[in-house]
């Protein structure tokens, strides 16, 4: 073997995502979708509480939230990937299937179908889970209204960024980058959009459960949840646009 091919194979072997989740039973996948979305915001949940009772400054608290957030998110990434491909959000199930729909190995409907509740189920389970390790009330509906048309075109930036971001790497075959880079741009986008970018439908509605530093009160879910949706499309449309030129890859 020559060095060149033994360079190659050792790249190949780092690519955390390298596994083909279609190969991975669909139990073990809705398994890992539920599992993941749950410590993901028990992630946000919890470190906005912690963060909440260590400082009254609100920068503080909103530095400490999203920092735990990039390494939770990250490291779940990595663990969970291989075997699901560590959506733990509906948009980004929603854009793989549509991206995928005319595939017959891609994500179907009875992906969709099963993800997707079970990412929402995870989600609310984060959000108890969290109250429950600090001593909070279980449920607790949230008060953080977050109506505002300057949020929801935050959210919108986001969510488009998001998915640009993850299709991107698919396009560019740079998944194996996914946990550092879509952990990374959470982080950035806690700090430049104004609704500190939930980016996520499940999430949303698991937050609306805790009336903590991280909740956004159940009202505000509707245009929340609504704008996550437009800011997808606008992401696949920005892919779309920009890597045409690599049409013959997912």
């Amino acid at each position: 073997m020559s060095a060149t091919d033994e360079a190659r194979l050792s790249i190949t072997e780092a690519e955390p995502l390298a596994a083909e989740p279609s190969a991975v039973p669909l139990p073990n996948r809705v398994a890992a979708e539920l599992v993941g979305t749950a410590a993901l915001v028990a992630v946000v949940v919890g470190s906005g509480i912690q963060a909440t009772e260590l400082t009254q400054d609100v920068g503080l608290q909103l530095l400490a939230n999203s920092l735990a957030t990039v390494f939770g998110l990250g490291v779940l990434i990595l663990l969970l990937g291989p075997v699901s491909g560590a959506h733990f959000n509906p948009v980004v199930t929603l854009a793989e299937w549509w991206t995928a729909r005319k595939d017959p190995e891609g994500l179907g409907v009875r992906e969709l179908a099963t993800y997707i509740p079970a990412q929402i189920a995870g989600a609310i389970g984060g959000a108890l889970l969290a109250d429950a390790m600090f001593g909070k009330a279980l449920v607790e509906w949230s008060t953080h209204e977050r109506s505002a048309g300057h949020l929801l075109l935050g959210e919108t930036v986001a969510t488009a960024g998001l998915i640009l971001l993850i299709f991107g790497l698919a396009k560019t075959d740079h998944l194996r980058f996914a946990p550092v880079a879509v952990a990374s741009y959470i982080g950035a986008a806690y700090w430049f959009t104004s609704s500190t970018s939930f980016a996520n439908p499940a999430v949303s509605i698991g937050r609306a459960f805790t009336d903590t530093f991280a909740g956004i009160a159940p009202g505000s879910l509707p245009g929340f949840i609504g704008m996550q949706l437009v800011g997808g499309a606008v992401g696949l449309a920005l892919v779309a646009l920009i890597f045409t030129h690599r049409t013959g890859r997912k």
